[in-house]
């Protein structure tokens, strides 16, 4: 029966997206003699191979939409000479209007935020300006003034909540400009995060102190003094919920709401860092300082992987990898197309002058990036900055209020302690492993050895033989080898220790070379 060409054409397609899931071939199993080993990595391999062609179904079925990059003609065109205008000529009518200016230099330099889907965005002035947008019909659901200093802006859980951080305090308001909480406690602030995962608003204010708040309770989890200084600059890493702050020693540390000495503080810069981000994935940090490089960092194992020359006053990672610097009035677009953390030059957009760029962020599912400066907020053309394919479980930018509440009770369930924020996530649900036990001293073995064979000594009961069987000498040559069978254990352990500790002092011992070894200090024969 011949395979109807359509089919074949899908069957090839599995194919190779299993190919790509399987990551490598399957393991040769035909030397191994141990039947019951060969079995268990035989079904490993079987349930490797299901999961893989599971995997590539639901990327050909769920995920159609395939993400796009802008590509030159030739060697000698580049993308970053490519301009604005001509994506803006080039793309689709619904992609062109996300490219606009709204200019308003009464208020800047402005901040912004958005929700997990990309629905909305709130923008913050300096000078008390709050707004928050819909970013789909691009209508301003409400805007209003504070009359005083706004320094950051951050949304909560969804878009029906957004805290911002004033000129004394932290206040967190609806989208109609209802004030619902003013956050005292954590005094003047000057950057705010939000870990969607834990419910948790942490903050840094101008003393350096760090403070965690639980929204979904009203209560403080912690708050730590850094130490460090003041500093403005602070990211969440959204692979484990770890908090990074740069200071202007040129260090990062970063911090966990349990502990109050950082986890980590490594020195990343010979002066001031300005600004840092991380990957979408978690292992990799790029930070800017006043030193004038960006560098991009390994947080597997803590070392630089990229440094570029440049200075940067605000970093960000699109959800597809691609990097964000920017820095008075120029952003740059530093990509990774060949799937390697080997970023290059991508993409390059000039501001108009004298504007200066205060904020960077991507904006999720949409290939767009939106920029905060002191005239007002910009949104550009990003090609291949979005994910193409939305969870609607995860973030659905098309969810009704009834989708919302229920997403909210959902989250609520599975809201996580701020007890597994930790360096690797992967460590919750293991065995701790156990505890070698400490060796005993030489005296507690002594002291151990001398109750057992005082035990054994008073608990020694001899059977009645016949006549003759039964003299006082072979009694008591019963007797001292029932205490020397108790005594060999000990003496055991005694010799081992002995031959280890002599093995360990051979070792230490540097072997000279056949030539030398003549004129070695030779202990004198006794």
């Amino acid at each position: 029966m011949e395979v109807p060409p359509i089919d074949k054409e899908i069957s090839e397609e599995l194919d190779l997206r299993i190919k790509k899931y399987l990551r490598g071939g399957a393991a040769n199993l035909k030397g191994l003699e141990d039947k019951k080993l060969k079995g268990q990595l035989a079904h490993r391999e079987n349930l490797f191979g299901k999961s893989a062609k599971a995997a590539a179904k639901y990327e050909k079925w769920l995920m159609p939409s395939e993400g796009g990059y802008l590509e030159a003609d030739g060697p000698v065109e580049k993308t970053w000479r490519i301009k604005q205008e001509d994506i803006g000529r080039a793309v689709d009518i619904l992609s062109a209007r996300n490219q606009h200016d709204v200019i308003l230099p009464e208020f800047g330099p402005y901040t912004m935020d958005f929700t997990s889907s990309g629905q909305y965005m709130a923008v913050a002035g300096r000078k008390g300006h709050l707004a928050i947008v819909d970013m789909k019909n691009l209508e301003v659901r409400k805007e209003f003034q504070v009359r005083e200093t706004v320094r950051d802006v951050v949304f909560l859980h969804h878009q029906l909540f957004f805290a911002a951080a004033q000129k004394k305090y932290t206040y967190i308001y609806r989208p109609e400009g209802v004030e619902v909480h003013c956050l005292k406690e954590h005094g003047a602030v000057l950057r705010l995060q939000y870990l969607k995962n834990h419910f948790l608003l942490v903050s840094i204010n101008k003393f350096g102190q760090l403070h965690y708040e639980d929204v979904s309770m009203g209560a403080m989890v912690n708050n730590f003094r850094t130490g460090l200084g003041r500093t403005d600059v602070m990211r969440v890493n959204p692979y484990n919920g770890v908090v990074a702050l740069g200071h202007s020693g040129g260090t990062v540390t970063m911090w966990k709401p349990t502990s109050s000495a950082p986890l980590v503080k490594m020195l990343c810069h010979h002066g001031p860092v300005s600004a840092l981000a991380f990957h979408p994935n978690g292992h990799l940090m790029a930070t800017a300082g006043k030193d004038k490089k960006i560098k991009l960092w390994d947080l597997r194992k803590f070392e630089v992987l990229q440094t570029f020359p440049g200075h940067a006053k605000t970093l960000d990672f699109s959800q597809k990898g691609l990097l964000a610097c920017g820095t008075n009035s120029f952003v740059q677009i530093l990509s990774d197309l060949s799937g390697t953390p080997n970023y290059s030059r991508y993409m390059a957009h000039s501001m108009a002058k004298g504007y200066q760029i205060n904020n960077l962020l991507f904006r999720p599912y949409e290939d767009v990036l939106g920029i905060g400066h002191s005239m007002g907020w910009s949104n550009i053309l990003i090609p291949g900055s979005g994910e193409p394919n939305f969870d609607s479980w995860v973030a659905n930018p098309f969810e009704t209020s009834k989708q919302r509440g229920e997403k909210e009770v959902h989250h609520l369930l599975d809201k996580l302690p701020p007890e597994t924020i930790m360096l690797d996530p992967s460590k919750i649900g293991t065995v701790r492993p156990a505890r070698r036990r400490e060796k005993p001293t030489k005296k507690e073995r002594e002291a151990e050895m001398e109750a057992t064979l005082e035990d054994v000594k008073g608990n020694i009961t001899l059977k009645k033989k016949t006549k003759g069987r039964n003299k006082s000498s072979k009694r008591a040559k019963k007797k001292e080898e029932i205490v020397a069978k108790a005594k060999r254990p000990f003496l055991e352990d005694m010799q081992e220790e002995q031959l280890s500790r002599k093995k360990q002092k051979i070792s230490e011992e540097v072997e000279l070379p056949k030539s030398l070894q003549r004129f070695a200090h030779k202990k004198a024969s006794t």
